[in-house]
């Protein structure tokens, strides 16, 4: 039986698909929502098959981990075992270890992007403006370059089906107002800067991340949401390689490697092709690596 019908008999009903995690509301839960991660993998735009086992498992692992070290509000029911110690009936143990029972909050439509290193699309726009999302940048700077500061660059989340888009500070203002827009900045910034020394007294470089906030309806807090500081939501590298050098020096701990297999398999027309299996193994392993630096 599919996941989706055991949450059914448990009266969860199915309400929204992401590219990764998929949401139900229940009638019995006023107020609170059910996340589940799926090992689906995405890349390009696209959800590719097959998915990387136990991905799911562990993105919730590590989101909790990461929940559990932030002092920031956050959008878990309660701060143990993922919230779901307040369900009436528990949930399947293959399903409760990709789950939370969270808030239901009123979202902003904002990814809160840190960028603490220049690298990836804030490199590639550096070599034409010597900026990055319009914040001004000195000279010299080389790919994977730590940056003077980390630098808040938001995203405007589009529908679904539509790719987001990299907005200024101001035009956050206009979407949410100035003192919100203020407010989802500095948390962003604190959250980054915190989690940054945790993960560095771990031997892992944060290089850059996103964050998702909402407000919660009952107590007006601005509070972290969604997935955090995970393998798909951030870039992580080894400290010891990175400061080594060479060309393994920015290998990051997410699924990279689908993209750069996709990249030189794939024109980006038409349906992606399967991944083979030594790339969804290597992914995992990579997930799993990473949770086993940060945690131990």
């Amino acid at each position: 039986m599919s996941a989706d019908a055991r949450l059914e008999a448990l009266r969860w009903r199915h309400e929204y698909s992401g590219k990764v995690r998929d949401l139900y509301l229940s009638d019995a839960e006023p107020g609170r929502a059910l996340v589940v991660a799926s090992d689906r993998v995405s890349a390009f735009d696209h959800v590719l098959d097959p998915g990387i086992p136990g991905k799911g498992a562990l993105l919730t692992t590590l989101s909790l981990w990461w929940f559990g070290q932030l002092d920031v509000p956050n959008h878990l029911v309660e701060q143990t075992a993922g919230g779901l110690a307040a369900l009436s009936s528990p949930l399947p143990p293959d399903v409760a270890e990709r789950a939370m029972l969270v808030k239901r909050l009123d979202m902003f439509p904002i990814e809160a992007v840190v960028r603490g290193y220049l690298v990836g699309s804030g490199w590639a726009e550096y070599q034409e403006s010597q900026s990055v999302c319009g914040i001004p940048l000195p000279a010299g700077l080389a790919n994977g370059d730590r940056l003077p500061e980390p630098i808040y660059t938001p995203a405007y989340k589009a529908p679904m089906g539509e790719h987001d888009e990299n907005i200024t500070f101001e035009r956050t203002v206009d979407l949410v107002g100035e003192a919100d827009a203020t407010a989802i900045r500095a948390l962003s910034l604190a959250v980054f800067a915190s989690a940054s020394a945790i993960a560095e007294a771990r031997g892992v470089i944060l290089a850059d991340t996103k964050f998702e906030f909402g407000r919660d309806p009952q107590t007006g807090e601005i509070t972290l949401a969604d997935e955090v500081l995970t393998s798909d939501s951030s870039r992580y590298w080894d400290a010891e390689l990175y400061a080594a050098g060479g060309e393994h020096r920015l290998d990051s701990f997410d699924k990279q490697i689908v993209r750069d297999w996709l990249a030189s398999h794939w024109d980006k027309t038409g349906t992606p092709p399967p991944l083979p299996p030594e790339i969804v193994e290597r992914t995992a392993a990579r997930y799993r690596e990473l949770i086993e630096r940060l945690t131990r």
